[in-house]
């Protein structure tokens, strides 16, 4: 653990100027007492690291001191943060990339940590494709993946409903969502989310983007796909659940709507059933998500939904008797 502490003090100074002592302790998350005595362990193994006395002191490097882990390469250090996702990275065409990152990090880390790495592999992994399907990379994945990563502006032809169309886009980041590739860019100012299997074709049109630094990939995602949920839940379903169905029907339905209507429901009847109101996508979805909930859930409305669960129960009980 000190070990590890000790290289995470000399990169923070090696990536700051200078850091107090309260800045360090804060970080490395020990006492200000540790931080003298481990910057003074440094300087007896050698490492230039200062310190400054007086309020506006603190500790630094001098003499241009940087450690061998500088050798990364610009796409080696950025593939570096996702190696955990070798698939991933082998759909981007970054897998060499992250090995001979991996191989230069290895090289610089002392003995005792040589094996991080290997044993990171071993307890974390991500598989993100869903159960029951076989994952495909789009074709132009890697050039989509090359913009990006180089900011640069790349022309290309989007397949809608209504046919093609081309878009000048700036790509600002990739999201995988359930073993899909999705594209979050700027076209006209406005951002947009595109499926990268539907792109017909992809180039770069070698212009250079100046990035909104206040653009959150993580925060935009999380907002459109809860949009995204919304948008497609155009109908409404009245119910009749028992506790086992309100206990199952955010696992069988939107979850957040689902979790949206039992909070807005009433008291339960003599019977023990709450009574409300659940948005869904359309009649046709939620009679098949509604039908897993059997006897649990009576479905009040609308009609046609109704009379469509009335005669799947005869249909049940004649064959079942």
């Amino acid at each position: 653990m000190r070990a590890a502490r000790l290289i995470r003090m000399v990169l923070l100074l090696q990536a700051r100027d200078v850091m107090t002592a309260a800045e360090l302790a804060r970080e490395l998350e020990v006492s200000e007492r540790t931080v003298a005595r481990d910057a003074l362990s440094l300087s007896e193994a050698g490492i230039p690291v200062y310190a400054d006395r007086g309020r506006t002191g603190g500790y630094r490097l001098i003499g241009g001191y940087r450690t061998r882990l500088t050798g990364l390469g610009r796409d080696e250090a950025a593939a570096l943060f996702l190696s955990g996702l070798p698939g991933a990275l082998r759909e981007m065409g970054l897998q060499d990339a992250a090995s001979a990152a991996r191989l230069k990090v290895s090289a610089a880390l002392i003995p005792s940590l040589s094996d991080a790495s290997d044993s990171a592999a071993q307890r974390f992994h991500l598989d993100a494709p869903g159960w029951y399907q076989e994952p495909s990379t789009p074709p132009l994945l890697p050039a989509v993946a090359e913009a990006v990563w180089g900011d640069r502006r790349v022309r290309a032809v989007y397949r809608r409903r209504d046919g093609e169309a081309e878009r000048l886009l700036e790509p600002y980041g990739l999201v995988l969502k359930a073993g899909v590739w999705y594209l979050c860019a700027l076209a006209d100012g406005a951002a947009r989310v595109y499926r990268i299997d539907r792109f017909a074709s992809v180039e770069a049109d070698g212009e250079v983007f100046e990035r909104d630094e206040d653009f959150d990939l993580p925060a935009f995602w999380a907002e459109r796909a809860a949009s995204f949920a919304r948008s497609l839940l155009r109908s409404e379903a009245v119910l009749r659940v028992t506790g086992v169905g309100a206990r199952r029907l955010p696992h069988v339905t939107d979850r957040a709507a689902a979790e949206r209507s039992l909070a807005a429901a009433g008291p339960p009847d003599a019977e023990g059933r709450v009574t409300l109101t659940l948005p869904v996508e359309s009649p046709d979805v939620a009679y098949t998500q509604l039908l897993s909930l059997g006897p649990e859930v009576e479905v009040l409305g609308p009609p046609e939904l109704r009379e469509r669960f009335a005669r799947a129960t005869a249909g049940l009980r004649e064959l079942y008797g």
